[in-house]
């Protein structure tokens, strides 16, 4: 025989079915999403995180492109002012191959023993051994000076002495100019 349910039965099934609609309902939220998760939480702070730190990297490298254009503009102006003092340089007549001639032979005697390159020096023109003897440092000019005789010696000293008296006056004469006070 079979046997009908009972309206208690019934209910009480109802009921249960309606409860877990309820909370079906309330863990659900307004806009149909499930609940976060923290495998769902994890995944988002990643992202998060390397979207950060792509920005970052993204700032660091516009900053080093701003750094490499600034250093590339600020060696060009420093390369067209060099390039201007030494065309200003060559029209006033500075440095010319006579010139670096010059500091070349310095260079070298400078490096040569003080005995042996007192015999060759004195056998130079005068006007060559002062220009060299001008571009050579104190302690080598004074050890050739040294080595060399002594009419040699007294006649570059002599020359290096009027050379160094006609700078002086030059360099007072302009003081000299000034008015008298009273």
């Amino acid at each position: 025989m079979i046997r009908k349910p009972s309206l208690l039965m019934l209910t009480a099934a109802a009921a249960a079915v309606s409860g877990v609609a309820h909370a079906i309902g309330v863990a659900t939220p307004a806009g149909g999403e499930a609940p976060p998760t923290r495998l769902g939480t994890a995944i988002k702070e990643d992202i998060a995180t390397r979207d950060q730190s792509a920005t970052r990297r993204t700032r660091a490298l516009a900053l080093r492109e701003q750094a490499a254009r600034a250093t590339e503009e600020r060696l060009k102006s420093e390369l067209r002012a060099r390039q201007e003092a030494a065309a200003a340089a060559n029209t006033a007549g500075g440095p010319t191959a006579e010139g670096a001639q010059y500091d070349n032979l310095a260079k070298i005697y400078q490096a040569m023993k003080p005995a042996k390159a007192a015999l060759v020096f004195e056998q130079l023109d005068m006007d060559i051994q002062m220009k060299v003897a001008g571009r050579m440092r104190e302690r080598s000019t004074a050890m050739i000076l040294a080595a060399m005789t002594p009419k040699g010696a007294a006649d570059l000293s002599m020359s290096l002495a009027r050379k160094e008296v006609r700078k002086a006056r030059d360099l007072s004469a302009p003081t000299s100019a000034a008015p008298a006070k009273r």
